[in-house]
């Protein structure tokens, strides 16, 4: 079996033919937030079903394919869409672009996701910048053999999500008038969404948001040595304070403030 070394270095090299060059950022958009790829400026697209060692993304609002060029005069490498637990995948899979973004020499990873409110104070359509996590998801992408030239044994997650990039979000949200919430987001399995037990429990154990992604990526990235910057939209509350939950309702809503979502990481993304 082929190591995580050997595979990154075939999906590398496969990536660069396709003329992706310096990656400064990686981006993973979330479920109906992917529109932002369509403004990144001399634009390199490359669908997952061709990139070796990648699964396809299988959920509505979810494009399935890398995106490569300037945004906000930084270079960026866009996940248009990502693998989710919940679809089969490993863990290792899940984060494994996270890896492939690490081995092109990415310094730092924001990622974004749509999420259930469970902070009373939040309501839809609410943008909340992720300060800690919660890991309820039952696995880590880092059980198994740790390989060294890649990352610690065990690392840190004092500071998983950059502080300094949360300062710097922050006053790029007052400036451009965009209300922007801070809080922690509580990652379970999926594809369930919680019950109203569990949402309760997440609000008690101190999560603001709780969705089914980007806790995985932001471990992967962590080890690999990343800065990370993590922004969810609050596309709905979560089971017990509203009558019922749908996955359309979810895209419907990143729909609505897509506008705000795509100001705030475009503004950042400058002067990070």
């Amino acid at each position: 079996m082929d190591s995580l070394q050997e595979k990154l270095k075939e999906t590398t090299e496969f990536i660069q033919k396709q003329g992706v060059g310096e990656v400064e950022f990686g981006l993973i958009l979330g479920s109906g937030l992917g529109e932002l790829a369509e403004e990144i400026e001399d634009a390199k697209i490359i669908t997952y079903d061709k990139v070796p060692h990648f699964p396809i993304s299988t959920v509505t609002g979810h494009a399935g394919q890398l995106v490569y060029g300037t945004l906000a005069g930084k270079k960026v490498l866009a996940m248009q869409g990502r693998f989710h637990y919940y679809e089969g995948h490993s863990m290792q899979t899940v984060t494994y672009p996270v890896r492939v973004m690490a081995a092109l020499k990415a310094h730092s990873l924001i990622v974004t996701n749509a999420a259930g409110g469970v902070n009373e104070d939040f309501k839809a359509g609410d943008l909340m910048l992720i300060a800690d996590h919660i890991n309820f998801m039952g696995s880590n992408p880092l059980f198994g053999p740790n390989e060294d030239e890649i990352g610690p044994r065990f690392p840190d997650m004092s500071e998983a999500y950059d502080m300094s990039y949360r300062q710097t979000a922050q006053k790029i949200a007052e400036k451009q008038g965009i209300p922007l919430k801070e809080g922690n987001y509580m990652a379970f399995s999926g594809p369930t969404y919680e019950t109203p037990a569990e949402v309760r429990f997440a609000r008690i154990a101190g999560g603001d948001a709780v969705g089914m992604s980007t806790v995985p990526e932001v471990i992967a990235a962590c080890h690999s040595g990343l800065k990370v910057l993590g922004i969810s939209c609050i596309t709905n509350l979560a089971a017990g304070m509203q009558k019922s939950l749908n996955h359309d309702e979810v895209v419907k809503t990143t729909e609505r403030v897509k506008a705000d979502f795509k100001t705030l990481v475009k503004e950042t993304l400058k002067v990070l």
